[in-house]
């Protein structure tokens, strides 16, 4: 069992191999939050978990209506907010999920001149310290 550090005390593990497997079941290795098929391939059935609705770090209860299927990208973007009720998580999630891919898109169409700006720089860094020596001691000697 996991040790609690603030009050260091054993506590129960989130979810058990069994308890997890039975809830994973019962949604069909679907995630409730985006759809992801957990069993479309292997990849995705690596990417599901068990997410507790309600997070136990706000006092979300070990209870099969508190737990849902998820892909672990939706429940690291849900974090340990809070909701009303399953619907508004689920509002959230997609939203965000959306905010994420379009900053993601537009970053990978834009190049940044940043990166552009710093390649002839490292280049020359290189080839400067080519020409003093092979080995730090050879810079030390000279």
């Amino acid at each position: 069992m996991p040790l609690d550090l603030a009050t260091l005390t054993l506590v129960e593990r989130p979810v058990t191999k069994e308890e997890g497997k039975r809830i994973l079941e019962r949604d069909a290795y679907c995630c409730q939050y985006c759809g992801l098929d957990g069993m479309a391939s292997f990849e995705n059935a690596l990417n599901m978990s068990v997410d507790f609705v309600v997070p136990r770090a706000r006092k979300g209860k070990k209870d099969e209506r508190n737990l849902v299927a998820c892909c672990r990208s939706c429940n690291l973007i849900k974090g340990t907010r809070v909701y009303r009720n399953f619907d508004e998580a689920k509002a959230y999630v997609l939203a965000r999920r959306e905010e994420l891919r379009k900053g993601w898109e537009s970053a990978k169409t834009t190049p940044t001149k940043q990166v552009a700006a710093k390649a002839p720089k490292s280049a020359s860094k290189t080839a400067s310290a080519s020409v003093v020596g092979s080995s730090p001691l050879s810079i030390r000697n000279a």
